[in-house]
């Protein structure tokens, strides 16, 4: 039997963005927040590098902008990053009052309290801004903020939820645009249960999970992306996809990222023959910037039609590499490769959506009552290119500043009542679910082969021509049958494919992440690429 919720904010999502924002709310508040798997499934929980910030008196916010705007590849809009950057201070103190256990500095004068932590600097960085947790930051901010948010009464946490669609006027055919809700499978019953919310809140993370490799976890599917332009939410910037250069390439690794250390010690990357080729593509080699170094093994992989190229620093003596790469040894060897004596295989892998639901700098989208935050959202803060460690930041600054906006709207939003329940009166269980896994794979390979790393006109048409008809099949299947998580999560990634398609498309140069070999050069205009769902309304 399917359920009625209400709660005054519903928060789809608990990682770093969704857990800030819940607790920054009021606690007479009542919040519910979703996690579609475990709590600790999102990307938060990985995590490794750090939060930048302007933390040091010989560090400014012209710099981290500056900085920032250069990363960015000319996109990125200066009011967003200098928002950002302008909140950062006291979004680390918010963290460090919470709790979390940033790593101290044992050098520090204690004069400043900034100063107790050990600041790291990072590429793109002119300055050290990087607090951190060890190499395992996200872990710490994870653990401390779902532990703060366990202790507030206000908040329930619900695991194993999957949002299904949001509920909006227009969809019920009533006046107006506001978002009134969400229909949520309850994995644990099967049943879809209808929660009712005076706010809404998408923090469900990036679609990293559209492509083959990927670093990220299962659950990154794209889901408030899709779910935002369904609603009528226009999107920003999808044609860039952040990817990693190497991560281990085995079918039991799923989302192990080699450090890029091992290649600032003298890590080599050969081909199956044993052959190097870094050099063929840039003078620095192994130690080129990371999307060179990326564009360069797809390139091989693509040419030579080979699954993975290898890592190789096993000329280094053992003892040497067990010191110094202690977790990546001991995860290789979990799966039978001995990196003193073997080359690691390695690919390419889906890192960072860059672009997302179109917000403002107070998280708001385009239908009343619903908020974006984090790797979901639009922001215009990475531009064409993420900068390092500015994503945690952006998760932080934007949660904070939607809930002070939630907070000022509250005596004139009433509690949306009678929304109907899910209709599941003309479907049947599936007995063919081997279709969905079929077309899981062909969507994330085509998306991998056509619309990675290196992109052509002809790659993308023959991508475009793949995503109709998948999408086709995929609207049948969720017509006829019970919905599923795996059945959600296909239907999201299949619209979030078709986004990037389109606006990879649309985007007749070289740029940042988005590099195309009919578009070598770079315009002289940076334009963002905007795309407007059919039910938009301005």
């Amino acid at each position: 039997m399917s359920q009625h919720y209400q709660h005054d904010v519903l928060v789809i999502g608990s990682g770093a963005a969704g857990l800030t924002l819940a607790l920054t709310l009021p606690s007479h508040l009542r919040i519910a927040v979703l996690s579609k798997g475990n709590l600790s499934n999102g990307s938060t929980f990985w995590a490794q590098g750090g939060v930048a910030a302007v933390l040091d008196d010989t560090d400014t916010v012209e710099s981290h902008v500056a900085d920032t705007l250069v990363a960015g590849g000319g996109l990125c809009r200066e009011d967003a990053v200098r928002f950002t950057v302008e909140h950062s201070r006291e979004a680390i103190q918010w963290l460090i009052d919470q709790g979390v256990p940033f790593t101290r500095d044992d050098h520090s004068s204690g004069e400043d309290s900034h100063f107790e932590f050990h600041l790291t600097r990072e590429g793109g960085h002119s300055h050290r801004r990087i607090i951190h947790a060890a190499d395992a930051t996200g872990a710490a901010i994870f653990n401390t903020l779902l532990e703060q948010t366990r202790r507030r009464s206000n908040v329930e946490l619900l695991e194993q939820r999957v949002a299904v669609d949001l509920i909006t006027e227009r969809k019920l055919g009533l006046k107006g645009q506001r978002c009134l809700g969400a229909y949520v499978l309850d994995r644990a019953s099967g049943e879809v249960d209808t929660f009712s919310a005076r706010f809404v809140i998408l923090a469900t993370g990036g679609a990293a999970k559209v492509y083959l490799y990927t670093s990220n976890p299962d659950g990154a599917c794209g889901d408030g992306i899709a779910m935002a332009w369904r609603a009528g939410c226009r999107v920003g910037n999808l044609e860039f996809n952040q990817f990693h250069p190497t991560c281990l390439y085995h079918p039991q690794a799923k989302s192990f990222l080699v450090t890029e250390a091992l290649r600032g010690e003298g890590a080599l990357l050969k081909l199956p023959n044993g052959e190097r080729f870094m050099l063929r593509f840039d003078e620095r080699a192994e130690l080129a910037p990371r999307d060179i170094v990326a564009r360069a093994i797809d390139h091989e992989m693509k040419r030579l039609g080979i699954d993975c190229v290898f890592l190789d620093i096993s000329h280094k003596p053992a003892d040497f590499i067990k010191s110094h790469f202690p977790t990546v040894y001991e995860r290789c060897l979990d799966f039978g490769i001995d990196i003193t004596r073997q080359p690691i295989p390695v690919v390419p892998a889906a890192h960072y959506t860059c672009g997302g639901v179109v917000v403002n700098a107070k998280g708001q989208t385009d239908v009343e009552g619903l908020y974006a935050i984090g790797e979901t959202s639009f922001t215009g803060l990475h531009g064409a290119n993420r900068m390092a460690s500015n994503s945690l930041l952006e998760c932080f600054v934007y949660a904070r500043s939607a809930a002070a906006d939630i907070v000022s709207q509250l005596d004139q939003v009433t509690m949306p009542s009678d929304l109907p329940d899910w209709d599941a009166s003309q479907v049947t269980d599936s007995d063919e679910d081997v279709i969905i896994a079929h077309n899981w794979d062909e969507l994330r390979r085509f998306m991998w082969d056509y619309v990675g790393i290196v992109r052509t006109n002809k790659r993308l048409q023959r991508a475009e021509h793949r995503v109709r008809l998948l999408l086709d099949e995929i609207d049948e299947f969720y017509s006829n049958y019970k919905v599923s998580r795996d059945l959600i999560e296909l239907r999201n990634l299949a619209v979030v494919a078709d986004l990037m398609i389109k606006s990879a498309m649309q985007r007749k140069e070289s740029r940042g992440l988005h590099y195309t070999l009919d578009y070598p050069e770079q315009l002289s205009e940076a334009r963002d690429t905007i795309l407007q769902p059919p039910t938009y309304v301005d």
